[in-house]
């Protein structure tokens, strides 16, 4: 797979009006007060969660990741704030803190859910700092998405099959709202990054770049395939809600949604193209429709 196919960016003066360099102030700018200016404060210790009985909550309860989901949230917010922490352009170091606290109040927005719906789920491991705090920032950015990619697709097709009810989905909307955010904040960050690094380091920075993104893309193109049917979260997604639907018609709901959600955004900023990219090119592969 050549680099260009893996690429998340474009340039900027092909789209919109406004044109100006990747890399630029301007650039800076538009995505970090985007995604200041764009901050939700919904408060998840005052969420009215819907009373559930019957089917409702047992499809709820009968979910398999809410542990996965709460760590992944948890070792998200640390490397966020980690990463934030060691940046020093201010307004920078200011939305990817945010991103941090967006982090930890989903961890919180879970536990509240598995508080009121009596949901049990095991100890949670430590979270330690990240000794490279830019490297894992790489890894969590691109690793969300990929997965939010994904999320996004399930998340309409649970809302489509009524598999949730409207008022749980409506909880959960403006979280996988800001996961949106989360990605197209940092593929415009990377973008920005890869743009400003200094001839000596930059070739290592590419280098991480194209590693971390490189084995997300293989792990994810595996999946799609069905080469690791035991871990194939597409498939496992489908059978959860009970919804059959063949592998390339959730991978063409994915690219809706994600176009979308993304829709909602300054069409000058970069948007996280890798992934719909790869679906594209490999949807054939995928099986009838």
């Amino acid at each position: 797979m050549t680099s260009s196919a893996l690429d998340d960016t474009r340039s900027l003066g092909e789209v919109g009006q406004g044109r100006f360099r990747i890399g630029s102030e301007e650039h800076k700018q538009l995505f970090c007060r985007t995604f200041l200016d764009s901050f939700d404060p919904y408060k998840p210790a005052i969420i009215d969660w819907p009373k559930l009985s019957g089917d409702d909550l047992r499809r709820l309860t009968s979910l398999p990741f809410w542990q996965v989901a709460v760590e992944t949230e948890g070792h998200a917010s640390i490397t966020m704030q980690t990463a934030a922490d060691r940046m020093t352009d201010p307004l920078i170091r200011e939305a990817v803190a945010l991103n941090a606290f967006e982090e930890r109040r989903h961890k919180e927005v879970l536990h509240h859910m598995l508080d009121f719906y009596g949901i049990k789920i095991g100890t949670e491991p430590p979270y330690p700092a990240p000794a490279d705090a830019e490297w894992a920032y790489i890894k969590t950015g691109y690793g969300e998405c990929f997965d939010s990619f994904f999320a996004f697709g399930l998340f309409a097709l649970a809302q489509r099959s009524g598999f949730f009810p409207p008022q749980l989905i409506e909880v959960f909307e403006p979280v996988i709202q800001e996961e949106a955010r989360h990605i197209l904040f940092f593929v415009n960050w990377i973008a920005y990054e890869s743009a400003n690094q200094p001839a000596w380091r930059r070739p290592l920075f590419l280098a991480r770049r194209a590693y971390a993104l490189g084995r997300k893309a293989l792990s994810r193109l595996q999946l799609a395939k069905g080469a690791n049917a035991n871990s194939d979260m597409t498939r496992r997604g489908h059978e959860a809600i009970g919804i059959d639907l063949s592998p390339r018609k959730f991978m063409d709901l994915c690219l809706a949604e994600n176009d979308r959600r993304m829709a909602r955004y300054d069409p000058r900023l970069l948007r996280p193209e890798a992934l719909p990219r790869m679906v594209r090119l490999f949807r054939p592969l995928l099986g009838r429709a």
